[in-house]
């Protein structure tokens, strides 16, 4: 038997004003909206959280909450500053603002409407060039961000 993996699914206390997050504010496209549950094209789901209570079969005062900040869902854009901007501007709440993780890649974390935990980094290539402008060797550059060599050379496109 193959068991396909399609993506993870969050519940949402109000779908039309996560939906507005997603789209508005970290530009997210719909894939799929199917009203009570919507899927992005980046391989996630929201789905309205009384409608989701009762697929399994419980009330809509039933709660099925679970500490949010077990899980996050991971974005990475190029444009990390004007993203920090743009959330800036919509009040959002973060878990902290821009910082430099060990492996040199620059992140934020901040909360969705409903709570759950978003994460927005550089993608890896940028912590390479990054590196190799401040004159790190390609060695150097693995051993700092924990990247294999391969990945370093291929990103700094250096022939052998």
């Amino acid at each position: 038997m193959k068991i396909k993996y399609i993506c993870p699914l969050i519940t949402v206390q109000d779908i039309e004003k996560s939906r507005k997050f997603y789209e508005e504010v970290l530009n997210q496209d719909v894939e799929l909206d199917h009203g009570a549950n919507v899927s992005f094209k980046g391989g996630f789901a929201i789905h309205d959280a009384e409608h989701y209570q009762e697929l399994l079969g419980e009330s809509p005062t039933t709660n099925t909450a679970c500490e949010k900040n077990f899980m996050e869902l991971y974005f990475e854009s190029d444009d990390l500053d004007g993203i920090h901007e743009k959330l800036e501007s919509t009040d959002t709440k973060f878990v902290h603002r821009i910082r430099e993780q060990l492996w040199g890649q620059r992140v934020m974390r901040f909360y969705d409407p409903d709570d759950y935990i978003i994460e927005v980094g550089e993608p890896l290539e940028f912590v390479v060039k990054r590196f190799a402008a401040q004159g790190f060797s390609t060695e150097e550059i693995a051993e700092r961000s924990s990247m294999p060599v391969e990945f370093v050379e291929m990103v700094l496109e250096v022939k052998k």
